[in-house]
């Protein structure tokens, strides 16, 4: 089995960038995912940030997950579970506004740790997208405009905890979903890990490993690169023991945001390879959030259908 593609970003600054570039080029073709050691984010940060959330949980969160659960009676389940997720989460968003400082029961020092962190997510975010253009062949700059929309990208952050589960082969901690959006940014837990991607049929294990960041492409980079680049299936394994922590920071397009392949993307295009459909990036998240746990491409075809009914 091929090894999890890991990048040190400093190998972009010397005789080694080719090489790393290719590889980076090559995981975005055929894992939808990679993983980032020194991608300029501060130890010191992510540890803060990291000690915070999981006091934020035991304090905040962790006694209302057991009473849902309770609620639910999700201990004594005996079959598997298809409409839910063994999860607590809370969602905070950046841009194109903050809502940190509305989000109830957050301390002060983490709520300014969260907002230093989004920040240098955010700068990641750009520089990776950069990246991505030039492996494309595309202008640099080119996907930071494609996302723009009238009032910049839509960028926001997940905080997740996957508590110990005592049915894990019934009930998933996350159903498998592609992400809709354009780049995630994941800092997960590096001891406790259940984040796995599908490959060529196959469930693989995203390693947990210390203060790097987990990065995988959303549906809009698939239609942007009209193919080359996919997003991938992927989920989350509940655990028996462990508490998982998991951080998932999504750079997505404004919400008018028009998105479309990139004609530089159609120049290459072969007959097998369809056109990608044509759409603006609310009316696509407006279909995903009723079919998140299914098949990306029949809301693809949606797209279409809706594009030509439009061009009529």
């Amino acid at each position: 089995m091929e090894n999890f593609p890991v990048f040190n970003m400093e190998q972009l600054n010397g005789e080694e960038r080719q090489a790393t570039m290719e590889k980076m080029n090559d995981a975005c073709e055929n894992w939808g995912f990679f993983e980032l050691v020194n991608h300029g984010i501060s130890h010191e940060l992510m540890d803060k940030v990291e000690k915070l959330t999981k006091e934020h949980y035991r304090k905040c969160m962790e006694q209302r997950f057991k009473e849902m659960v309770a609620s639910k009676g999700l201990e004594s389940v005996n079959s598997e579970i298809e409409d839910l997720d063994w999860e607590s989460t809370f969602f905070l968003r950046h841009l194109p506004f903050s809502n940190i400082s509305q989000i109830p029961d957050l301390d002060e020092d983490y709520r300014e740790a969260m907002k230093e962190f989004a920040v240098e997510l955010e700068k990641l975010a750009e520089q990776l997208l950069d990246l991505l253009c030039e492996n494309l062949g595309l202008d640099k700059g080119y996907l930071k405009k494609a996302f723009y929309g009238s009032e910049g990208p839509n960028f926001g952050t997940k905080v997740s905890n996957y508590p110990p589960c005592p049915k894990p082969d019934l009930i998933k901690g996350l159903r498998a979903h592609t992400d809709a959006g354009g780049i995630i940014l994941l800092f997960q837990d590096d001891k406790v890990s259940g984040l796995q991607l599908l490959k060529d049929g196959q469930w693989i294990d995203v390693p947990p490993m210390h203060h790097s960041i987990v990065i995988n492409l959303g549906d809009q980079l698939e239609v942007i690169t009209n193919g080359k680049y996919k997003s991938v299936m992927h989920r989350v394994i509940a655990q028996p023991d462990g508490n998982r922590m998991s951080i998932a920071s999504f750079y997505n397009p404004g919400n008018d945001a028009f998105i479309s392949p990139a004609p530089a993307m159609l120049e290459k295009q072969t007959e097998e390879c369809p056109t990608y459909p044509k759409f603006v990036f609310d009316d696509y998240m407006k279909l995903y959030s009723g079919l998140k746990f299914q098949a990306k491409e029949p809301r693809f075809e949606a797209m279409k259908a809706m594009e030509s009914i439009a061009t009529v």
